[in-house]
């Protein structure tokens, strides 16, 4: 086979290399070899990850007896619940395209002939997909589990209830002392949020997408099921750079249709419709994301209800046949001609599982609830759109119309909470905290659970351009609307006391105020200086696109 990473005997290059490898310790046969990345998002700064250290030097064997030659390389290992602390969560989104860079700088500057990515928190996973588009060069993306939960006063505990409760303590619904003896045993071991947040989310949308080996997600963290998929991955990659079969013969239209339509039916996190929109962008794929959750909504059924949804944990989904027991399920409505990184087409992948036989995921003929876990709303508050997360009972609110409350940062709004100032009915307004406005894109979670912990949860309606952790599944709100208020979009025009109408149902949300008096309002807002200086998030802040195209940083 012929291996970019081999280059021409006698040439400075090559003498470079063979000098640096064999201070390493390979051969002169080995320096013939496939060279993989093996891509370590690691880091000791949170559990989300903590475990992947050990699974580099099984993942070198394995490529090893394969016939090839693996080297890990380390990225920016961005943690939602540690690197949220600095900058009101403005590092978070930023974090993933870092982490794409850093991907692009050894994979490329190095000519490897492959990656093995070794997935785990939010956004690693999209990263390591965004990358893999990118440099299209053979890839597996192998998601390495989610952490074990533990109990709390004789009843299970996880961190989607320790993120839920930190909202309870501002309004003495919940002690600080409780809410420490919950944190301290609610993770007993390492792997992303055991709850249908973003990382399981992303990394089942990997499976759909072909870019993980089948039956690979959702896994237990060092549980057996993930120690075989990084023993096959080994084998595989080395098979795929031989085969020479790339991310984009895998990233097709029709694999962002089945990776859409699986989120749909499990309602996974609304952080999905902005990282398969940019990992679409990466892989040159011409698809609209977004439209195809507006198309898809309607017709996909919800057949799971993993927490934050429902009652189900994500253990138990994985013991009902995980990923590939619902693309069986889904079967019908997917493309399952669809390549994937194990050789067979996604078809073939699913024909071998078994009928689903539990009631934790739904057949299709019977499923949990027909109405959509996601559900894009457009209107003149939001032009381009502005998500909203539905529960399986779907027992919310479906129509709120109120009077504006407006804050310019999370800060200032949970202070208003504290303060008493929110007030039932009124329609609350967080703006600012787009892309470029924040920039980065601030996190508004915690402003969702302070208002859930004072009992206004489902008394209020919000409506923010910032993101909201996959893991938020209360109330009514209206989340990463576009486009932002920093850059003129409406939602900066609208003041206290304006009339907000979100109509679930029917897919809209307006501003009762005339167009000339919201064109007056943006003639006196002054211009959105670009920030100075060579930090990431002004770098981010200078480059980064609209949603619609991922929020990648293609300006």
């Amino acid at each position: 086979m012929s291996l970019r990473s081999n280059f021409e005997p006698g040439t400075t290059r090559w003498a470079m290399r063979r000098a640096q490898w064999t201070a390493l310790g390979l051969t002169p046969e080995d320096m013939e070899k496939p060279k993989i990345a093996i891509v370590n998002s690691s880091s000791d700064l949170a559990s989300c990850f903590s475990h992947l250290d050990d699974i580099v030097g099984p993942l070198k064997q394995a490529i090893r007896a394969a016939g090839g030659i693996g080297f890990e390389v380390r990225t920016a290992a961005p943690s939602d619940a540690i690197t949220s602390a600095g900058a009101a969560g403005q590092y978070i989104l930023p974090s993933r395209d870092l982490i794409v860079g850093d991907i692009e700088v050894a994979a490329e500057g190095a000519l490897l002939d492959g990656m093995v990515c070794l997935a785990s928190c939010d956004k690693t996973t999209p990263a390591h997909l965004m990358a893999a588009g990118r440099l299209n060069i053979p890839t597996i993306v192998v998601a390495c589990g989610y952490q074990p939960s533990g109990v709390f006063r004789g009843e299970h505990v996880d961190f989607e209830d320790v993120f839920l409760y930190a909202g309870h303590v501002a309004s003495g619904r919940m002690t600080v002392a409780d809410l420490a003896e919950m944190s301290s045993c609610a993770i007993t071991g390492p792997g992303v949020c055991a709850g249908m947040g973003t990382a399981n989310s992303m990394h089942i949308a990997t499976e759909a997408l072909g870019m993980a080996l089948p039956g690979s997600t959702p896994v237990l963290a060092n549980g057996p099921r993930m120690w075989q998929t990084v023993a096959a991955a080994g084998q595989r990659i080395v098979e795929l750079i031989d085969e020479d079969v790339r991310p984009r013969d895998i990233l097709l239209p029709g694999a962002f249709r089945n990776a859409v339509t699986a989120m749909l039916a499990i309602s996974g996190s609304v952080n999905t419709l902005k990282h398969l929109q940019a990992v679409a962008v990466e892989a040159g794929s011409d698809v609209d994301v977004y439209a195809l959750f507006e198309e898809l909504a309607p017709k996909v059924p919800l057949l799971t209800a993993v927490k934050p949804n429902g009652e189900r944990r994500i253990d138990e989904f994985e013991a009902a046949g995980g990923t590939l027991a619902l693309l069986r399920e889904l079967g019908p409505m997917l493309d399952l001609d669809q390549p994937t990184v194990a050789g067979p087409t996604l078809g073939a992948a699913i024909a071998a599982v078994a009928p689903v036989d539990s009631d934790v995921i739904s057949p299709l003929d019977r499923p949990l609830a027909r109405h959509p876990g996601i559900v894009i709303v457009r209107g003149t508050l939001a032009p381009d759109g502005g998500v909203v997360k539905r529960t399986v009972t779907d027992d919310g609110v479906h129509r709120f119309s109120g009077p504006a409350k407006v804050y310019r940062s999370r800060e200032e709004g949970i202070a208003g909470i504290r303060g008493g100032e929110v007030r039932p009915g009124q329609v609350l307004v967080l703006t600012g905290l787009g892309l470029r406005g924040s920039p980065g894109m601030g996190l508004t979670s915690a402003f969702v659970f302070a208002l859930d912990g004072a009992g206004l949860g489902d008394q209020v309606a919000v409506v923010t351009d910032g993101q909201m952790s996959g893991l938020v599944n209360k109330g009514l709100v209206v989340a990463e609307v576009s486009p932002e208020g920093a850059v003129g979009g409406p939602l900066g025009l609208v003041r206290d006391g304006d009339v907000i109408t979100v109509d679930v149902d029917a897919r809209t949300i307006d501003l009762d105020v005339p167009e000339a008096e919201l064109a007056e309002r943006r003639a006196a807002l002054p211009a959105l200086a670009a920030p100075t200086g060579c930090s990431w998030l002004s770098v981010y802040a200078r480059t980064v696109s609209p949603l619609a195209q991922g929020a990648t940083l293609s300006k």
